[in-house]
């Protein structure tokens, strides 16, 4: 409880605020943690927000949370029983054995950690990245292998905005996504979050800012159920509401660009880092689905990756993985998205560490597991290269 002194002089009765020690330590804590901010923003290029990048909320360990999460996920077995035979199955056990092909710089860290997620803006910064586009299931929902991570946003958002990032949201399909739930969430989210400045609001060709919401396995609910949220015409329409939004679909099969179209979204991004793995995934593709989103304005997104490797947790899935190529792998991605004219480059990804796309620092490291790692070039390579680009984005842009 704060304490007062009355104070007297020749010409007025004023209250002087005695500030408890402790506080002034906070106070003096937190000045000082500013002004390392504002150190740190003064080394970092500016944001680009065009530049988004996957990012994802669900790693624990056992001092932020009591216990590791993802870090120890199982090995999963091929649908084919007899091939799956052929392989180990069990979980890993971090923190030296964790589920992925490389090994974090921070190591086996908690998505709650404020010092991580400091990092991690640093990390975000140092490569111009402007948006982190955070995966999001609904409160009190999670993945199969995860917990619940909608109370971690409200941190993020803070730090975020400390560093000039704007945090978008990647909605999952949790269970029992469909277009009445998808609007009850989208209200959820922008009643709860949308007034943080953090908040990214992505501006349209009418001038208007609007939050955009990247929609993963979009295709699973049926284009009729998606026009019901989409489509300016049906009653049930979230559009020209205070929840309107730009919603990206996934595209992944040729055959979804009708059903995108159809169904009222306004953009398309590819997600997948494994060139060939998908239709939309398929560099040489681009162009073509550039040329199909100008033809029915929508936004073209492609998503860009530094290399794949899951044999971590899918140690049959080898025919999926790509060679880094000491980073050519990944510029060779990033240049295909821009001469296919994209609007906004997103990255896959931050941090998804079981699929070995994230362009997050990792270390040489070996325990029962040799990991892969950057080298010969450093721990921040793939976030410098991605600054580069994102120079290269912007004066193209401009130009």
């Amino acid at each position: 409880m704060a304490r007062f002194r009355r104070r007297s002089c020749s010409t007025f009765i004023g209250l002087v605020f005695v500030v408890p020690e402790a506080l002034t330590k906070m106070i003096d804590i937190d000045s000082e943690r500013v002004k390392n901010v504002e150190a740190a923003l003064r080394q970092f290029p500016a944001p680009n927000y065009n530049i988004h990048a996957f990012y994802y909320t669900w790693y624990g360990n056992t001092q932020f949370d009591g216990k590791y999460i993802h870090w120890d996920h199982p090995l999963l077995p091929h649908w084919d029983s007899k091939v799956a035979a052929g392989y180990p199955r069990g979980r890993h056990s971090p923190p030296d054995d964790i589920g992925a092909n490389f090994y974090p710089a921070l190591g086996a860290y908690s998505s709650r950690d404020p010092s991580v997620i400091e990092a991690h803006m640093k990390q975000l910064r140092a490569g111009a990245i402007g948006v982190l586009a955070v995966s999001w299931y609904p409160p009190g929902m999670k993945d199969e292998n995860g917990e619940p991570t909608d109370d971690i946003v409200p941190l993020i958002l803070e730090v975020a905005h400390a560093y000039h990032v704007k945090v978008a949201f990647h909605i999952e399909p949790y269970k029992g996504r469909d277009e009445t739930s998808m609007f009850n969430n989208v209200k959820y989210i922008i009643e709860k979050y949308g007034e943080h400045p953090a908040f990214y609001r992505h501006r349209t060709n009418t001038g208007k800012f609007l939050p955009l919401f990247y929609v993963y396995d979009s295709y699973l609910l049926n284009s009729e159920q998606w026009a019901k949220l989409l489509k300016h015409t049906k009653s049930s329409s979230i559009r020209d509401t205070p929840y309107d939004g730009i919603f990206i679909a996934l595209l992944v099969e040729e055959k979804h660009k009708r059903d995108i179209v159809t169904a009222g979204f306004d953009g398309v991004y590819t997600y997948f880092a494994t060139n060939g793995f998908s239709y939309g995934s398929t560099h040489r593709n681009w162009e073509s689905i550039k040329t199909f989103c100008e033809d029915n304005n929508l936004l073209f997104i492609p998503s860009v990756g530094p290399g794949y490797i899951d044999t971590s947790i899918r140690p049959w899935n080898f025919q999926n993985t790509r060679n880094r190529i000491n980073g050519k792998y990944y510029e060779m991605a990033l240049s295909a998205a821009l001469e296919a004219g994209a609007d906004v480059i997103s990255i896959t990804s931050f941090n998804e560490w079981h699929e070995g796309t994230q362009i997050e620092m990792a270390i040489p490291k070996t325990s029962q597991t040799v990991y892969l790692d950057y080298l010969p070039h450093k721990p921040v390579v793939y976030l410098e290269v991605t600054r580069k680009w994102a120079a290269i984005f912007s004066n193209e842009r401009d130009g």
